[in-house]
């Protein structure tokens, strides 16, 4: 059905300082290039004009003043990007799964993990807030590449003190949870742990930044698994701390900020949609019985496990789906067939790139920008920025 939005939801976690806003308005200022309409064949907007207007205010004050944007301390803000998808000429849209997506960003202030609410109001806008981000897959923890440069040697002396904070903000919603007797089947599945600020520590890789976080904070890390496993339906659906990024929205010497040496910012939009379909296919296959948290999943990703599926249709022979997947798949409505299913897991390396350039040959923009994601997350990897979990 033609018109249709898929939208995407990403819950973002990190201390007053962590350079959020920062990251947020070079999200914005590089998704608004002309490069990237090129290269990814969105067309990126703010859903609401004033926060468009403000972000790329910051974006410019950046790259042509060299100005850092100033922060909204306690300020709860949800942001919401959408990337329509534009038919090539002489196309029809009809029959397309979806033709725009929607990135929703959640911010959760840093200053609610070190202080207690101020009274009734404050605690009732964060419990809205946190009720806000749970539509999401993908949860973003930040760790503040100065403050961990700052400890060198030391790290866990910063590391156990952030994971504890996150725990500890997480620790109330948790336990009226469990009184409740309600765990939570909505709930971010995949805690990916990213260094902002990353170019101040420029040898620094994703794999070196999941060897700092295990070695110096992994009691603390486990802790926070413990209590967000604690507060979910079914918790071998859930990765915390099995996912690791590297960030920089800019690169800053003395009166400059050069906007030209990002790293990893335009892999927001990717992790936030190609990744957590990608979890959810592998976590079904590796499950022995059927699931409510992998059914819902797969309801809310349909379009974008239609479409993958699609794209393999033609790049592999058929092949019996495992039993112990057929019931997922009968519970999940456009999947073309159950071999295509199957064969959406293998859709890496040699056959993404295929998929990719045949739906450039063939102007279908759609397929182009999603396994264009793809490409970006495995291109990621192969350097250094990225490291996705194995499970």
């Amino acid at each position: 059905m033609s018109g249709r939005v898929l939208d995407q939801h990403i819950a973002v976690f990190g201390e007053r300082g962590s350079g959020k806003t920062v990251l947020l308005s070079s999200f914005y200022g590089l998704v608004r290039e002309k490069e990237a309409l090129e290269r990814t064949f969105l067309d990126v907007v703010a859903d609401d004009a004033g926060q468009g207007d403000r972000l790329m205010q910051n974006y410019l004050g950046m790259s042509r003043e060299g100005r850092v944007p100033s922060t909204n301390r306690f300020a709860t803000t949800t942001y919401s990007f959408t990337a329509k998808i534009t038919p090539p000429a002489g196309t029809a849209a009809k029959g397309r799964n979806f033709d725009r997506m929607r990135l929703v960003w959640h911010d959760y202030p840093g200053e609610w993990f070190h202080q207690s609410p101020s009274g009734p109001e404050e605690a009732e806008r964060r419990a809205q807030t946190f009720h806000d981000l749970l539509v999401s897959d993908v949860a973003l923890v930040l760790i503040d590449g100065e403050k961990l440069k700052a400890n060198t040697g030391e790290e866990e002396r910063y590391l156990k003190l952030l994971f504890t904070n996150i725990r500890n903000g997480l620790v109330p919603i948790v336990d009226a949870l469990q009184v409740s007797g309600k765990p939570l089947l909505r709930f971010p599945r995949i805690w990916m742990f990213a260094l902002s600020k990353a170019d101040v520590l420029p040898d620094m890789t994703a794999k070196q930044l999941r060897e700092v976080v295990v070695s110096k904070a992994a009691h603390e890390v486990d802790r926070l698994r413990s209590t967000i496993a604690a507060a979910v339906v079914d918790p071998q659906v859930l990765a915390v701390g099995e996912d690791f990024l590297l960030l920089s929205s800019a690169k800053f010497t003395s009166g400059k900020i050069d906007l030209d040496n990002r790293v990893g910012v335009s892999l927001l939009m990717p992790i936030a949609s190609v990744l957590p379909f990608e979890r959810f296919l592998r976590w079904a296959k590796l499950a022995q019985r059927r699931t409510k948290v992998l059914d819902q999943a797969f309801r809310r990703a349909g379009p974008m496990v239609g479409l993958a599926v699609v794209l393999v249709g033609k790049l592999v022979n058929r092949m019996p789906l495992p039993a112990r997947l057929l019931p997922v798949a009968a519970a999940i409505a456009g999947w073309p067939s159950q071999a295509r299913i199957n064969a959406a897991l293998k859709l890496v390396g040699d056959k993404l790139r295929l998929a990719h350039d045949a739906a450039v040959r063939k102007g279908d923009n759609l397929h182009a920008a999603i396994t264009q994601f793809g490409l970006d997350l495995e291109a990621a990897e192969s350097k250094g920025i990225l490291v996705r979990s194995l499970r």
